[in-house]
């Protein structure tokens, strides 16, 4: 059986990437504006394609070829804002396979540039509502295989075991002060990382609460809201522009968004992304991405929640990829200033709670129950 045998050393390739390949930091800062808080940052960027969707390509190419979905000369496609793309493209190539990724035109050139160094070939659309759609299409048209992130995530990644990141967080924390976190904070690009996380949590039998940070222009917040009101999802959704903080955010919630993995939630404005970003870039001295600042707000949040509560403890959360892909955008002034955030408001918030635990400006948040207080 000539694609039993391709597939068998498709995975043993696979898993021999993965055997070259050492796990990644996990990296303290200190908030003086909250003593008694450790806070780590799961640094992401460290992997062979520079971003947590390292750790997801590699399932999906795995659940792909276990199920029988891909063959010798298979053309992958996906639909991507870029990370998702840049890792699964050098999954393909070590393969040997053609691969496609479908993404919108704003996507930076940084990640399309990345993405066409591994060898893929990027088919840009002016809408992120098509991109799914567009996927699907040029799927059927090449023969090829639609790998699709946002439906398969949750399930491709084997959150038991096998070196997913919830695993690799709790082993790295065994010997910290606080080795079982109270808080671990992630945001949703198709939710797989937090559905991962709170299920090996409550597999494992740790009282670990999950935030999930969403951007402006997602759909993951108002899901997330009605789950906690049991009111059913609308049939029709109003098209909302692209999120401006890349990989995370989608027009509509994604069947690997898993709502019960999750304990709180929270809607982050841009500009404080940004500050985020900024200030993380400031302490850690290196470059990290918008998502990374989205990722810390919600920390500084849980931080207060405990706080309120009188706790002590530790929060996680995840430095999902580096910053150097976004020289136009987070990092040039001329698109902040397009963009019309008002920056010195928002890093003066961020510093403010750092620093000094000062509040936060108001945040729309979703809280299931207290307990993580």
């Amino acid at each position: 059986m000539p694609n039993r045998d391709w597939v068998a050393q498709a995975i043993r390739k696979i898993e021999a990437d993965f055997n070259r390949s050492a796990d990644t930091h996990l990296i303290p800062l200190a908030l003086p504006g909250f003593p008694g808080i450790d806070v780590y940052f799961k640094d992401e960027s460290s992997h062979p394609t520079g971003s947590l969707k390292h750790r997801l390509a590699r399932s999906l190419f795995l659940y792909a070829l276990a199920n029988g979905w891909l063959r010798a000369g298979s053309t992958v496609v996906e639909a991507s804002s870029g990370s998702t793309a840049v890792s699964e493209a050098y999954f393909a190539r070590l393969l040997g396979l053609p691969f496609v990724a479908v993404m919108p035109a704003s996507t930076s050139p940084e990640k399309i540039a990345a993405i066409e160094f591994q060898g893929g070939r990027c088919h840009l659309v002016q809408n992120a509502c098509d991109i799914a759609g567009a996927s699907t299409q040029l799927a059927r048209e090449c023969g090829g295989h639609f790998m699709d992130q946002f439906t398969y995530a949750e399930r491709a990644t084997d959150w038991r075991a096998n070196n997913n990141i919830a695993e690799s967080i709790f082993k790295q924390m065994a010997q910290e002060v606080h080795p079982v976190p109270t808080w671990i904070v992630c945001s949703a690009g198709t939710g797989g990382t937090s559905a991962t996380i709170g299920r090996y949590a409550r597999y494992r039998g740790f009282d670990t609460r999950v935030l999930c940070a969403d951007p402006e222009h997602s759909a993951f917040f108002d899901h997330y809201a009605r789950s906690l009101r049991r009111e059913p999802a609308p049939e029709d959704l109003a098209p909302t522009p692209a999120s401006r903080i890349e990989g995370i955010g989608r027009p509509r919630a994604e069947p690997s968004f898993i709502p019960g993995c999750v304990d709180a939630m929270v809607r982050v404005p841009d500009a404080l992304s940004l500050a985020g970003m900024r200030y993380v870039n400031a302490r850690l001295g290196r470059r990290v991405g918008g998502s990374t600042g989205t990722n810390f707000v919600g920390v500084l949040r849980v931080a207060e929640i405990m706080r309120a509560a009188g706790r002590s403890g530790a929060i996680v959360t995840i430095l999902c990829d580096g910053g150097e892909r976004y020289a136009h955008s987070y990092y040039s002034p001329d698109w902040i200033a397009a963009q019309g955030f008002d920056m010195d408001a928002a890093d003066a918030a961020i510093r403010g709670s750092a620093d000094t635990g000062a509040e936060l400006p108001p945040l729309a948040d979703a809280v299931r129950d207290q307990a993580g207080g």
